[in-house]
């Protein structure tokens, strides 16, 4: 394989690209469950909200998961791979509408978090598309805690 990037670079990027992937299905599941289970007298905007969050985070999984194939890894693709690279916990019981919404925003906040550490190597191999494709993660991940932060305001 040659694309301009060393083998040695292109697995340190997969492996980064990995852990977004897992922490981008990990706050996919967190944030269905919670549009399953949210009660409330915020339900229908909160059922909304997360419908369009989820469904964002489910096309987004394919994006990452293919970027990582195009570097010439293999993308983890299981549930005890995805639960060995994530920073996101797992909910606990089924918390009021408050704590969803805060579980979100940290959710939101890990994955670009994870986005963002991987620059210097994307930066350093000068892999571009997946220098773009991390930028627009971020900015939706950097929007979406906002909004979900402001219905925690008063």
């Amino acid at each position: 394989m040659d694309i301009g990037i060393t083998k040695k670079d292109r697995e340190k990027i997969a492996d980064g690209l990995s852990h977004l992937l897992a922490d981008s299905f990990t706050l996919y599941l967190k944030t269905h469950n919670f549009h399953w289970n949210v009660t409330g007298p915020m339900f229908n905007t909160l059922h909304v909200m997360f419908m369009e969050q989820y469904t964002e985070l489910w096309n987004a999984l394919d994006m990452i998961a293919e970027r990582i194939r195009a570097l010439g890894v293999v993308a983890p693709g299981s549930f005890s791979e995805f639960a060995k690279l994530t920073v996101i916990k797992e909910s606990e019981g089924s918390p009021s509408a408050t704590e969803m919404i805060k579980q979100l925003v940290a959710g939101q906040e890990a994955v670009t978090k994870t986005a963002r550490s991987i620059f210097p190597i994307v930066d350093k191999a000068g892999d571009e598309p997946t220098a773009d494709l991390l930028t627009q993660r971020m900015q939706i991940h950097e929007k979406n805690a906002w909004m979900l932060r402001s219905l925690l305001e008063s």
